[in-house]
């Protein structure tokens, strides 16, 4: 693959990745724009592998929480005098993590080949869109970080595994679920990075080591790392913006973005100019 299309993927996964836009529905077009088919094999192993990157960079940001919840947790299995607020969270953050290990797992073909087209990009980006108008609208945000019970990360973390339909968005899924569970914005956020840190590692390991050979035939390692790296940069970049954004605005900017986007995309489908794999 070429380089500069590399570095362009990089840039669109960092951005998209955490934005409640759909990371897999920008990057399935934009392979679209640059001339390739988003149902190629190579692509479909490139999309789960960059947001590794991504990831990457939320754990950095995200670093001394991770810490806190992951120590205190492991505190907390051992010592039952030891659970804390942060003990809680590691149970809801692995409770929020599975369900979508088990759908992403039992229908990983049918996400892989199914569901690579446009058209379901255009109707997950605008169905969500609706969804998310809302949860933001109908939220009362009278819940915060300290108030999550299990409930809120199974809601969460069943939620989340619309995501794996292109366009819908895991962090749209997952902040809409909060949102309507009455959570404030920015814990809703942050809940949605934690839950998806361990989701989208598990799947960019795994599609790296299950397609190694897929990757460096079609899209060469070497490229591979680049746009790992550039989602990486980028991705810090976005997560910083956005948890400033979202504590004193609304999300009524990226639902009027995904209902601009899916309705130009699907009059482009519909006119023929765009092929929707």
């Amino acid at each position: 693959m070429d380089w500069l299309h590399i570095i362009i993927l990089g840039i669109v996964e960092g951005i998209t990745e955490f934005l409640p836009i759909s990371s897999t529905g920008h990057l399935m077009l934009a392979e679209k724009l640059l001339g390739y088919s988003v149902s190629d094999p190579g692509l479909v192993a490139f999309t789960a592998v960059v947001q590794i990157g991504a990831i990457a960079a939320a754990i950095v940001y995200f670093w001394q929480d991770i810490w806190r919840i992951a120590s205190a947790w492991c505190a907390g299995v051992v010592n039952p005098r030891a659970r804390t607020f942060h003990y809680r969270m590691g149970w809801y953050v692995i409770i929020g993590s599975l369900p979508i290990a088990v759908v992403g797992l039992l229908l990983k073909d049918t996400i892989e080949t199914v569901l690579r087209g446009l058209w379901f990009v255009a109707a997950g980006l605008m169905i969500w869109s609706i969804v998310l108008f809302l949860a933001d609208r109908r939220g009362r945000e009278t819940r915060h970080e300290r108030n999550l019970t299990w409930r809120d990360a199974m809601a969460m973390g069943l939620m989340q595994c619309l995501s794996l339909i292109p366009g819908v968005s895991r962090s749209g899924a997952t902040i809409a679920s909060g949102l309507f569970r009455d959570i404030d914005r920015t814990t809703a956020t942050r809940m949605s990075f934690f839950l998806g840190i361990p989701a989208l590692m598990a799947a960019g390991g795994l599609e790296a080591v299950t397609q190694s050979q897929q990757i460096g035939r079609l899209i060469g390692w070497p490229q591979m790392i680049l746009g790992i790296v550039v989602s990486f940069v980028v991705g810090y970049v976005a997560i910083s913006w956005l948890l400033r954004f979202v504590s004193s605005n609304s999300f009524d900017k990226f639902v009027a973005y995904r209902l601009v986007l899916s309705t130009l995309l699907i009059i482009l489908l519909a006119m023929g100019a765009l092929a929707p794999v």
